[in-house]
């Protein structure tokens, strides 16, 4: 399936206060150079923020973890849990269409949100409250036909009973979800054939439905303000740490570093400023982000034909002013840039 980013794009994106303390969080939990670990995360959590991933979303999460934008899109466009179109202010329906689910109903419940939602999938409601799509096993095959709705699973559905859902979101109501046929979990339809006098602690709801009854509201979107942000690998709670959204690059950037007097090797031929025609875009270098684009630009490097040249001396230079030790090596950029001077 082509997944492309929508084409009426926000202007900007940030996180809440929130939602960058924990963003700044997770980024700590993976070793100096490695932050780009931390993407899958950062991005779902701008996509609960906002509902879908945008651009803008997609492009402040890699400055952050100093990633080239593409690098960014290849992770959104390839997960399937990531929107890259508008979802229902109310709800997203995900319709689970695969085998067990297809053979005990899933195409009624399509039907219904046909019906009721919209034509296609991935298309709004009138209201734009509510949006759908069917998607791959759930793993909820023995309480099949399911949705997920929000956070959590609505299974044994019938037609009606699904119709009932839709109406109560529309409604404001947040419905229990798990199985809807009077199961407690997903035991046999004619009930326990083992374990059946043990009812120790057994809760009103199995354990994930009671959870979602406790907390009320399990369609509402993750904002950072659910529980307090714990990082036990650092052994404290992380203070917010405020990072401005990308701005738009200007046509000469200011020199943002100055080279190590102490760095080894030999220092390249370098440029007080970018030729007449313009800088290259050295961010089309596989392993070269916004941040060391900057970084390679306050040491005078503008163009492919300049990072082209550098020896295996200049190399040891550059390596150690960028701070990233065996990168430019690891993913051949002057290799990279040849190619990239003569296109």
């Amino acid at each position: 399936m082509l997944r492309r980013l929508h084409k009426d794009q926000p202007e900007t994106f940030a996180f809440t206060s929130a939602n960058q303390k924990w963003a700044d969080a997770q980024i700590t939990k993976y070793p100096a150079g490695r932050q780009a670990s931390a993407i899958i995360p950062l991005l779902w959590r701008a996509q609960e923020q906002t509902g879908w991933l945008t651009r803008p979303a997609i492009e402040q999460v890699c400055a952050m973890l100093d990633l080239a934008y593409i690098r960014g899109l290849e992770v959104a466009s390839f997960y399937f849990m990531f929107q890259l179109q508008p979802v229902g202010s109310v709800a997203h329906i995900q319709v689970c269409g695969t085998l067990s689910c297809m053979i005990c109903g899933a195409e009624d419940l399509i039907g219904i949100c046909r019906d009721k939602i919209a034509g296609k999938a991935h298309a709004l409601s009138a209201d734009g409250q509510f949006s759908w799509e069917e998607v791959e096993c759930l793993g909820s095959c023995a309480n099949a036909p399911m949705a997920q709705i929000g956070k959590d699973y609505y299974e044994d559905l019938t037609a009606a009973r699904f119709t009932e859902i839709l109406d109560e979101l529309a409604a404001g109501q947040v419905p229990v979800p798990g199985p809807q046929n009077g199961r407690y979990a997903a035991e046999p339809l004619k009930g326990l054939t083992t374990l059946q006098d043990y009812d120790s602690g057994k809760t009103q709801y199995n354990a994930s439905v009671q959870l979602a009854v406790d907390l009320g509201d399990t369609i509402k979107r993750i904002d950072g303000t659910e529980i307090p942000l714990l990082t036990p690998w650092l052994g404290k709670v992380v203070p917010a740490k405020k990072k401005a959204a990308p701005k738009a690059k200007p046509a000469v950037a200011k020199a943002a570093s100055k080279p190590d007097a102490a760095a080894t090797g030999k220092k390249p031929r370098t440029m007080t400023a970018p030729r007449k025609s313009g800088a290259d875009d050295l961010k089309l270098i596989s392993g070269v982000g916004p941040k060391l684009e900057t970084v390679l630009n306050g040491l005078g490097f503008w163009h492919f034909d300049q990072v082209a040249k550098w020896t295996t001396a200049e190399i040891a230079w550059v390596d150690s002013n960028l701070k990233f030790k065996g990168r430019i090596e690891r993913d051949d950029w002057m290799a990279q840039a040849a190619k990239l001077a003569k296109a």
